[in-house]
């Protein structure tokens, strides 16, 4: 017997009592985020991987170590769609088997074991999924996908960011609603409505846990109604707004992918069906200003909190004081930690916890720094692109504007100096301009100053 969770399309029997975290599907990326001819890089649990496209155009996955001498593939290059070690030049090809070794002798053979290896990885809802287990085989129904981003008319933004703190900090984060009144206020929340929430659990299994919640009083608009809330296990919070409009489909998908200690990747998607000429027609690059400003806002708190979690050492049971009418989903997200982490690398749950400090028992000593290029813009293919093109024609502009005063100089036609001047204060503004896209791209957002750090 299996078992139909909300909207999404993936089914787990019935029977299974334990969570077993290989046994699962982990997002990488967005497609259209992959670098091209290249190999893409990116870890799970402190274990590394590379991602590239074979000669077919096929997605491969491979353990990201070369067998020779452990150095890191994804620092070498594609070569006719195999994989090459930037180290001796060794070739793997898409089932991880070494197929050339530039140092062996013609006739010698490759050693058995001079293998890497692979995982399956496929595309689904324009995102690239692994599957890490040698012993089950992956079911890509098993794939945690929104069913509403295939109807017709939905459309989704989708935003991608790696951040300085473990995975279950940003799952407790997303998943608290209470928070986004005062946190977000002014950009996704307004103070207003801080109030008591009705809060209810409607489902905690192995699965997930799935919840509804919505503010108390009287006066409180659109949030009068229920708000659907869901963590799908193990990378999943889903959130569905309930629309004025029966036929209006309005939600947040958001993913994350445990990269390591301290460290975590959130691939979030914005989707609805109704007013999606702003999702269409915007570009990717000025929607995700926003979304940056929204992580930003909650990026320094999450951090001084896990570090002071870590600092104190004791369970979040004796650290936190929960409130029923704000805290009950992120309390039984703990607890279901307790219950179904053990099979885990590392978890912080509500009363226990395993390997949570290691080798990483420093890490809280030091405040990892809101740097949005490394986290964002260097792993987004629109921000990047907007970046370099933003540099690109701040130099062109600067070097339009010298140009256009120098003549401006050596000419003897009035007229002439005068539209090159006034053509080369034109392009000093347009170097401004783009200087000005270079920095909101770039610099992250001041909650104090409520603008950019400079």
């Amino acid at each position: 017997m299996t078992v139909e969770i909300n909207s999404l399309n993936f089914a787990i029997p019935e029977q299974e009592q334990e969570f077993h975290w290989q046994e699962c599907w982990y997002p990488i990326c967005f497609i259209q985020d992959l670098t091209k001819n290249r190999p893409y890089s990116f870890s799970l649990y402190e274990e590394p991987f590379v991602l590239f496209k074979n000669q077919d155009g096929q997605l491969v996955c491979l353990s990201d170590r070369c067998p020779h001498r452990a150095a890191k593939l994804s620092d070498g290059q594609i070569i006719d769609g195999k994989i090459e070690c930037l180290y001796h030049g060794w070739q793997f090809g898409s089932d991880g088997e070494c197929l050339h070794i530039p140092q062996l002798p013609k006739d010698a053979k490759i050693p058995t074991n001079a293998c890497v290896r692979s995982f399956p990885v496929v595309e689904h809802q324009s995102m690239i999924w692994m599957w890490t287990s040698a012993t089950v085989t992956a079911d890509e129904k098993r794939i945690p996908a929104i069913a509403e981003l295939d109807k017709p008319g939905t459309v989704s933004m989708d935003y991608m960011r790696d951040l300085p703190y473990d995975q279950s900090f940003l799952i407790e984060n997303v998943i608290d609603p209470a928070h986004v009144f005062i946190a977000h206020d002014g950009s996704d929340g307004n103070r207003k409505y801080a109030q008591p929430l009705d809060i209810e659990v409607v489902e905690n299994s192995v699965q997930g846990i799935y919840g509804k919640w919505r503010i108390a009083g009287e006066s409180s608009g659109f949030f009068q109604n229920w708000q659907k809330l869901d963590f799908i296990a193990p990378n999943l919070v889903h959130c569905q707004f309930a629309a004025k409009n029966p036929d209006w489909l309005f939600g947040l998908a958001i993913y994350s992918l445990p990269l390591g200690k301290d460290r975590c990747r959130i691939l979030l998607r914005r989707y609805r069906n109704f007013m999606t000429r702003p999702v269409q027609f915007i570009p990717r690059w000025f929607q995700h200003l926003r979304q940056n400003r929204v992580l930003e806002e909650d990026m320094s708190v999450v951090v001084g909190q896990q570090a002071e979690i870590q600092r104190l050492g004791n369970s979040l049971k004796e650290i936190f004081l929960p409130l029923k009418t704000s805290d009950t989903l992120v309390v039984e997200y703990r607890k279901w930690l307790d219950k179904f982490g053990l099979s885990l690398p590392y978890y912080q749950g509500y009363s226990t916890s395993k390997n949570i400090h290691g080798n990483n028992s420093d890490r809280h000593q030091q405040t990892p720094s809101l740097d949005r290029l490394s986290q964002h813009i260097h792993i987004c293919s629109s921000c990047n692109q907007a970046y370099r093109m933003s540099d690109r024609l701040k130099q062109t502009f600067v070097g339009i504007a010298i140009a256009l005063a120098a003549f401006a100089i050596i000419t003897d036609s009035s007229s002439i100096q005068i539209a090159a001047v006034s053509t080369s204060v034109v392009a000093v503004v347009l170097a401004i301009i783009a200087q000005k896209v270079r920095t909101h791209l770039e610099r992250p957002y001041n909650r104090q100053a409520k603008g950019w750090l400079s």
